[in-house]
């Protein structure tokens, strides 16, 4: 009896899906387990302990990659059981939501109220019968992968004698959920001038305008006759592999609710997140630990928040009123502490 698992679409919703895939893996222990995921995410399941696995799913062709005689949707769309019926997988469970049901042979009811995004996915697989741990789960990136990151760093400059510090300013769907880019441009300078470490700037390509408007304040890159660098640039350097190695060597990272937070949540990096449209009850990072200790989110009590919108409809007055000062502070406490 083969198990495969139709992997949340984004980034961030396959972290906080990580729990309820070790309680699925240990249900099933000794079958085979296969996770089913859009090539922008697929690599991170490679650093997921107990997968055996990986379909990487080319669009329009799903259903005649998936062979399992059971699939467990974690999307909750009707197409996501459609491929599974198209692929003839026998047993398909999940949520009975989005018109779906007729497609499901084993459906369970969403939570009546809004719960944290980790315990959803874990109210999924209680509701199969598998039994849930905790809300808590790791990766582990190959040594490969780090050996490959630990060289891009020195490359650019890094000494390891200076903590890491992992700057992510981007942020999917929209710009409100980013906190103002020269601000990110002046935490990384604070950091370096008065803390002493090397930040090191993380993210896609599209995120390059999160950072251009501070670009005049920006530190030199490199190292230079006087030491390493201050500011490493790896903005459209990194794949998703690399990124997990880059952000393992992070003594603490800065970031947007975004993929790279929960990432870092994940690979067990402290980290500070700033919110503004969406909601730390409920989006905050998982981590290894069983409590929170190794996560700080930051957000101001505005009336308006959270609204969840892609774009400001007013003065983005949730991310606004966060000060630099606030977030370098977080920052500097984490480092002051001894590792998590």
């Amino acid at each position: 009896m083969s198990i495969v698992i139709l992997s949340p679409n984004w980034l961030g919703d396959a972290m906080f899906a990580l729990p309820a895939i070790r309680d699925v893996r240990r249900h099933f222990a000794g079958r085979p387990l296969t996770i089913a995921a859009r090539p922008s995410i697929a690599p991170v399941f490679r650093a997921v302990p107990g997968v055996d696995h990986i379909k990487v799913l080319e669009p329009g062709k799903e259903a005649t990659q998936i062979e399992a005689d059971i699939g467990i949707l974690f999307p909750n769309s009707f197409r996501s059981a459609w491929i599974l019926k198209r692929a003839g997988v026998r047993e398909r469970w999940g949520y009975g939501s989005d018109f779906r049901r007729l497609l499901l042979t084993r459906a369970v009811r969403r939570p009546k109220r809004r719960v944290a995004f980790p315990e959803y996915y874990s109210n999924l697989v209680r509701g199969l019968g598998i039994k849930t741990g905790p809300l808590a789960a790791e990766l582990k990136p190959a040594p490969v992968t780090r050996a490959a990151a630990l060289k891009l760093l020195q490359g650019r400059g890094w000494n390891a004698e200076r903590p890491l510090v992992g700057i992510a300013p981007g942020a999917a769907f929209g710009h409100a959920k980013r906190w103002l880019p020269g601000r990110f441009v002046e935490l990384s300078k604070s950091l370096a001038d008065e803390g002493g470490v090397t930040c090191v700037l993380l993210g896609r390509s599209e995120d390059r305008d999160a950072v251009l408007e501070g670009a005049p304040v920006m530190v030199p890159p490199g190292a230079t006759a006087q030491g390493p660098a201050r500011l490493i640039d790896l903005i459209g350097v990194t794949d998703l592999t690399m990124l997990m190695g880059v952000l393992s060597y992070c003594s603490v990272v800065v970031a947007n609710d975004s993929g790279a937070l929960h990432l870092a949540g994940a690979l067990g990096v402290k980290a500070v997140g700033i919110y503004g449209p969406t909601d730390e009850r409920y989006s905050a990072p998982i981590t290894p630990y069983e409590d929170a200790h190794s996560i700080s989110t930051l957000s101001e009590n505005v009336f308006c928040r959270p609204c969840f919108l892609a774009d400001c409809p007013i003065d983005h007055r949730c991310m606004k009123r966060i000060p630099t000062e606030r977030v370098y502070d977080a920052v500097r406490r984490f480092l002051q502490e001894s590792p998590a």
